[in-house]
């Protein structure tokens, strides 16, 4: 369950890092990668290293600035839970792995302590759906 709830988040910071150069460019780079890279969209959280690598292989040096777009918005949308183990110097996929390890974490924490909480966001998940 929370490793769904990461990945939801992480396809919509994808998705808004991509939005960031335009629609028609965000559904091509869709295209692309499903095309030439075999990388589907709902595959990009369990092939985040596929995803990085061919990104970098799709626009270069300027991959950068779309991974730190993407990191940005993950970091919001996890609500800013991130407390780096070591070295605070990570590489696009080192910062999504460590993000989504802490986010579990946290919430297995959260639901731990009021495992009544991890009842209702399954009821509400489930409404949602």
């Amino acid at each position: 369950m929370l490793k769904r709830d990461f990945e939801k988040l992480l396809l919509q910071a994808v998705d808004e890092g991509l939005s960031s150069l335009g629609e028609s460019s965000r559904q091509a780079i869709y295209f692309h990668l499903k095309k030439n890279f075999n990388i589907k969209k709902k595959e990009i959280p369990n092939k985040i290293g596929n995803f990085a690598d061919a990104i970098e292989k799709i626009f270069g040096s300027g991959a950068d600035f779309l991974e730190i777009l993407i990191m940005k918005s993950l970091h919001e949308k996890v609500g800013g839970i991130f407390e780096p183990r070591g070295s605070t110097d990570f590489a696009f996929t080192e910062y999504v792995i460590e993000v989504k390890r802490n986010f579990v974490e946290k919430k297995r924490l959260t639901s731990k302590e009021n495992p009544l909480k991890e009842i209702i966001q399954c009821e509400e998940m489930e409404i949602e759906a």
